[in-house]
């Protein structure tokens, strides 16, 4: 993902197809050592944790994994944007590795071409994970992956500009609307999301959608339109900046930390950068809900380990000892704390909180949480693009929201 959750990669159908052609048959997938069923002495993994902290945490618990399966692990990182096309091509040359990561709205779309392998085969099982993270790693009935942490996003806000506002966090659509309003001064703006074209759009924009009763099915809903127009109305009065139209969640954050919005729409793996801001307080809560009472109902990030179809079972076992070992408990808690998410058993949900009670609101949020592919499977990357050309055709004044939405969902 472009950072765990929104990915900005572009879909690429055309080239899964291709790929499924040549799947009938992977044997001799692999090489390296121990292959042809013989002793594995090493795996092949591939994932995109190309950046620090997440490329050293993932390289030592790869590595103590691999030691307790008895095989050195051989690893290949590379950038999110690059990840897709390089299993397809790998699929194609019969040269998938051992253990795949994938972002889990991707998970989908690779199965359906027949280079995984369902985790049952190799007796592992999801059950116990929150049932959102489930689905995500589950295709035509069956499991695909296990995913170890999630993510989702809430709502940011400075203690200081609230505080010294009179203003409590808001939780519905009417108090965020008054609160932006009454916190917008000068250079700084109320609130702060992410409306750029890409999936990092579409993502930060679902919890508003879902949770007023909009499905990714028919964006071109009344339910729906009222979401946008809660955009629309932010921006158009001064609010929210026209910028979200080209921020990304990074930028949204680099607003915030510099003062420039007193409240933001982000997650998790934002605290890093924003703790090393001098005198900077901040909190978190969910997003607000359209009425008083509401749960929110907000996207599931975060990404699932796989094994792919590589025609030789020996390397599969200990392949699946591999994706076993990143998803016991302690190392759940322990990716969890590591990397500011969220463990994907529920019941570890006190115990982490417990262990860490700043991810208190965004363990509370993942529980509620869906995965993107839960209604369209390998047909989301389509509803993602419809969702964010809706979200710029309304906030640059391009048409109406439910005409924006219909436009989108019919072009």
């Amino acid at each position: 993902m472009a950072r765990r959750g929104a990915s900005l990669r572009t879909a690429l159908p055309a080239l899964v197809a291709a790929a499924a052609l040549g799947l009938t048959a992977c044997g001799g997938g692999s090489g390296g050592g121990g292959g042809g069923g013989g002793e594995v002495t090493s795996l092949r993994v591939l994932d995109y944790y190309n950046n620090e902290p997440d490329k050293t945490v993932y390289a030592r618990k790869l590595d103590e994994c691999g030691q307790q399966a008895g095989v050195k692990i051989e690893r290949e990182v590379v950038p999110g944007a690059q990840l897709i096309a390089k299993v397809l091509q790998q699929a194609s040359s019969r040269t998938l590795p051992d253990v795949l990561m994938l972002d889990n709205p991707d998970l989908q779309q690779i199965a359906e071409t027949g280079a995984l392998a369902p985790i049952t085969d190799f007796g592992l099982s999801a059950d116990g994970f929150q049932e959102g993270v489930k689905t995500a790693s589950t295709f035509e009935g069956k499991v695909y992956g296990l995913q170890p942490i999630t993510n989702s996003i809430g709502l940011f806000y400075n203690v200081d500009m609230l505080n010294q506002a009179g203003i409590t966090p808001p939780k519905t659509w009417d108090e965020l609307k008054a609160a932006a309003a009454a916190l917008t001064q000068g250079q700084r703006y109320g609130v702060a999301f992410s409306a750029v074209a890409d999936y990092e759009g579409a993502w930060q924009f679902l919890p508003f959608m879902w949770t007023n009763g909009g499905d990714e099915t028919n964006i071109a809903s009344p339910e729906t339109a009222e979401a946008l127009q809660l955009w629309v109305d932010l921006v158009s009065s001064g609010a929210a900046s026209r910028s979200v139209l080209n921020w990304t969640q990074a930028d949204v954050r680099e607003q915030f930390a510099a003062g420039n919005a007193a409240m933001m729409v982000n997650g998790p793996w934002q605290f890093p950068a924003l703790d090393k801001v001098q005198g900077l307080k901040y909190e978190v809560v969910p997003i607000p809900v359209p009425q008083a009472g509401e749960t929110v109902v907000a996207p599931l990030g975060g990404e699932t380990w796989t094994i792919p179809q590589t025609g030789d079972p020996a390397r599969q076992a200990k392949a699946a000892e591999i994706v076993a070992c990143l998803n016991t408990d302690e190392n759940q808690i322990a990716l969890a704390t590591e990397r500011t998410t969220v463990p994907t058993k529920t019941a570890l949900r006190d115990r982490f909180t417990a262990e860490v009670p700043r991810m208190a609101a965004f363990t509370e949020i993942v529980q509620t949480a869906r995965a993107r592919t839960g209604k369209l499977g390998p047909e989301w990357p389509a509803a993602a693009t419809r969702i964010y050309t809706a979200v710029q055709t309304a906030i640059t004044g391009g048409a109406p929201p439910l005409q924006a939405l219909q436009q989108a969902q019919n072009g």
